[in-house]
């Protein structure tokens, strides 16, 4: 019999499976992978911080105060917000090892059942990732953490304005996806004003820029496992370079310009510079660019290896390279006319050249880190259901995590050669990646101060402590670079608003969809009613009627019979569904159940999957369902502990793994050779005629299945040979009469225009169904 096997089966490590203690040969490879995957960005930050922190606000006099007080704010904003927030505390709010926004807000959802997806389950709070939060009713909070999350469970507008606070975050990064890649690539590239002629580097500058970015892009469909090897030695090399050049003008330059780590600096840059120096924040802020993909990137490494590469490697590079920018700047303050304040000229002449190649490299690998993160973070949305449905290409058949999204590749391709071709200076793109970088921050602050109280159970004072000395830092940085709006700070906030409202619309028309199909389903009494009388004939073969239901008849199948009074011998209702963890184990993939008695082989399958998973190809998905339908029939008479009821329909239902997760459980072969046949103690239950294609079911001998239990496989099997047809819904949503205007322009235009230019059911879930055996039901849906 199958049942579903404890947790502390489980023993494999990986970087979201902490169970195995890792090795330091392991966490030291993982750190060197994360130098080139995650803080590519982040290490290409010199290239412009000085030169738009100096573009207008503020002009260094011959005293080194203005110099040594940015140098200051750098020191303690890389030390607060990178070293102290995300290293050390953020990076320990994951999400089963997952981490970015989404992650912090489904860790929420499960902890204060938040969530928004509609066909959720208490036979999904028994998954084995919501286990291991330790999630149960008597660990949900004490005194004013319980308090808030009643309040939260309570109230749907918090909990509207806690996904619309998620929401923003997401459509900032995807936004920085378009910004990171023009700001890294342009400011490397600004080398060349120092190594061509000043006359004509205005010129060069914009096409190379435009070249390596259509390049960049045109590269993504090869997946990042066949460059990515590249990654880590190119961002090595640049931090390498960066870091001795720092040290070689320090002892040059000014050997005293470590004086600039007092915060006493900053106090005197202020009072000196007073409003320019405000403003002036919104370029320092560019310093930290990049810091939250420690925390989005957390799937592919471990807490500790990205702990280890920015405290030992990343940090230390960082604060040389702004350090030794400022002592030859210090000694500096007249710089050549027609040249700006920047990275290029602090490098020694006679390597220039090298060090503008390795800039361009590391440009590269810094905007391929974001991309890469928007890609996951639209996958992220799609699962959730607040995205519409893309193709998804997954480029690597060993890391989940590798995956290209051509709609949004090319999408993001056009923006990024927009604002390149548009601003043409580092100036207007720096102002507008900063407001996306700074919001993004905010967004994970505000998130961690409910994680703080609801998931650790800590105090609300230790909550409040967080949000106000971390908050208040990054609100300082947010009004500095919200005043530049005009100044190319309005971009992020009309990319948002527009991913916003695609994503807003999204998920309003999938709920109202999925609450007609509620109160729409058809009684399960209608479907005990239908027989011959009817004129309903049953048909050879599997029908298998995809559904968002998790409980009841859809309605359109209702609809399929009254224009086509048949249906299949064996019929499936399918529901492939997502949760709200990062990962559902093969062993707890499918829900079965039945509806209705045993003659009327109609069955119910929910294969359920988390927002990092991938969905198995149609042959090994189609064989994994037939398979547990069948392991359900033999282990239906068996005791109840395996089971798990659904109460609001009262159909039991019972957990399933995928055929690989169970070596004694029953397994489909065709054309079964007789070598692996006399291997396998098992006994063989075939079709008594010789049909087209044959199947086998290989049932092991003990335990002893029941005479009905085995005529119920056989036509199962008969069945299977006869083929397999899915029926998917094809809905046209329309807002029903009486509506109001905005709910009609909602529905009727915009959901509608998405929907259209969407990919379909039958495109989404092209992985689990092949298309010459599909047929689509059309039916309007009044919301």
């Amino acid at each position: 019999m199958f049942l579903r096997r404890p947790v502390m089966d489980i023993e494999c490590w990986s970087p979201d499976n902490p169970i195995k203690k890792e090795s330091w040969r392991t966490v030291l490879t993982l750190a060197y992978q994360s130098l080139g995957v995650v803080y590519g960005d982040l290490s290409t930050s010199p290239l412009f911080v000085f030169r738009s922190t100096f573009a207008e606000d503020i002009q260094h006099s011959e005293s080194n105060e203005e110099i040594f007080g940015v140098l200051s704010f750098v020191f303690w904003t890389l030390t607060l917000i990178p070293l102290l927030k995300y290293v050390f505390i953020v990076l320990r709010a994951d999400d089963n090892g997952e981490g970015g926004t989404f992650a912090l807000y489904s860790l929420l959802c499960r902890h204060a059942r938040l969530s928004t997806l509609p066909n959720g389950q208490l036979a999904d709070e028994d998954l084995y990732e919501y286990k291991r939060d330790g999630i149960s009713s008597a660990n949900r909070g004490l005194g004013l953490g319980l308090s808030l999350r009643s309040t939260l469970e309570k109230h749907r507008l918090l909990q509207k304005m806690l996904l619309a606070l998620a929401l923003i975050g997401t459509c900032m990064v995807i936004g920085d996806g378009v910004l990171t890649p023009a700001i890294s690539v342009f400011s490397a590239v600004s080398g060349l004003e120092l190594v061509v002629s000043k006359h004509h580097h205005q010129y060069i500058e914009v096409p190379v820029a435009c070249i390596i970015l259509v390049f960049l892009f045109y590269l993504q469909h090869y997946g990042t496992h066949r460059i990515g090897f590249l990654f880590a030695p190119v961002v090595i090399a640049w931090l390498f370079c960066i870091s001795a050049i720092g040290v070689y003008n320090i002892f040059h330059w000014n050997p005293h310009v470590y004086q600039a780590l007092s915060p006493y600096y900053m106090y005197k840059f202020l009072k000196k510079t007073q409003t320019g120096g405000w403003k002036s924040l919104g370029g320092i802020l560019l310093c930290i660019t990049g810091s939250e993909a420690m925390f989005a990137d957390l799937g592919h490494f471990s807490q500790m290896s990205i702990k280890i590469a920015f405290t030992f490697v990343v940090y230390p590079s960082l604060i040389l390279a702004y350090m030794g920018q400022a002592a030859y700047l210090s000694k500096h303050h007249i710089i050549e006319s027609g040249y700006h304040i920047g990275f290029y000229e602090s490098v020694p002449e006679k390597i220039r050249w090298p060090v503008l190649a390795i800039a361009i490299l590391a440009a590269v690998v810094g905007s391929q880190a974001i991309i890469t993160g928007t890609f996951s973070i639209i996958k992220q949305c799609s699962a959730l259901g607040c995205f519409p449905r893309v193709r998804i290409i997954h480029t690597s058949s060993k890391i989940c995590g590798q995956i290209y999204i051509p709609e949004i590749n090319w999408t993001l391709m056009l923006l990024c050669l927009a604002v390149t071709v548009g601003f043409r200076d580092t100036k207007h793109i720096s102002n507008a990646s900063g407001l996306a970088v700074i919001t993004v921050m905010l967004v994970t602050t505000c998130l961690m101060s409910l994680v703080i109280v609801l998931c650790w159970h800590r105090s609300v004072f230790l909550a409040v402590c967080f949000i106000l000395f971390f908050g208040s830092i990054e609100a300082l940085y947010f009004s500095a670079s919200l005043i530049k709006f005009l100044d190319g700070a309005w971009v992020p906030v009309a990319l948002s608003f527009i991913f916003l409202i695609i994503m807003y619309v999204w998920h309003y028309g999938t709920l109202k969809k999925y609450e007609f199909d509620v109160q729409n389903k058809v009684p399960i009494n209608w479907l005990l009613s239908l027989g011959p009388n009817l004129g309903i004939v049953r048909v050879r073969g599997i029908g298998l009627i995809h559904t968002e239901l998790v409980s009841g008849v859809p309605a359109i199948f209702s609809h399929f019979l009254t224009n086509l009074p048949a249906f299949h011998q064996v019929l499936v209702f399918l529901c492939v569904k997502y949760v709200p963890v990062p990962h559902v184990r093969p062993e707890e993939r499918f829900l079965v159940g039945r509806i209705g008695p045993k003659d009327y082989r109609v069955y119910r399958c929910i294969a359920r999957y988390g927002y990092r998973d991938i969905q198995m190809d149609d042959v090994m998905f189609e064989n994994d369902l037939v398979c547990s339908i069948a392991e359900f029939i033999r282990s239906e008479g068996s005791e109840c502990d395996g089971r798990l009821e659904d109460i609001e329909n009262e159909e039991r239902m019972t957990v399933i793994g995928t055929t690989s997760t169970y070596s004694k459980g029953i397994r489909m072969c065709e054309d079964l050779s007789e070598e692996a046949t006399s291997s396998m103690k098992s006994t063989e239950i075939s079709s008594p005629e010789v049909p087209r294609k044959r199947v086998r079911f290989l049932v092991p001998e003990s335990p002893q299945i029941h005479a009905t239990a085995r005529m119920e496989l056989q036509e199962l099997m008969e069945a299977r040979e006869a083929g397999m047809a899915f029926i998917l819904g094809h809905c046209y949503v329309k807002a029903k009469m009486g509506s109001s205007l905005i709910k009609r322009l909602v529905i009727n235009t915009c959901y509608d225009f998405l929907r259209r230019n969407s990919r379909g059911p039958a495109s989404a879930y092209a992985l689990c169904f092949p298309r010459a055996s599909t047929l689509e039901v059309g039916m309007v849906y009044h919301v």
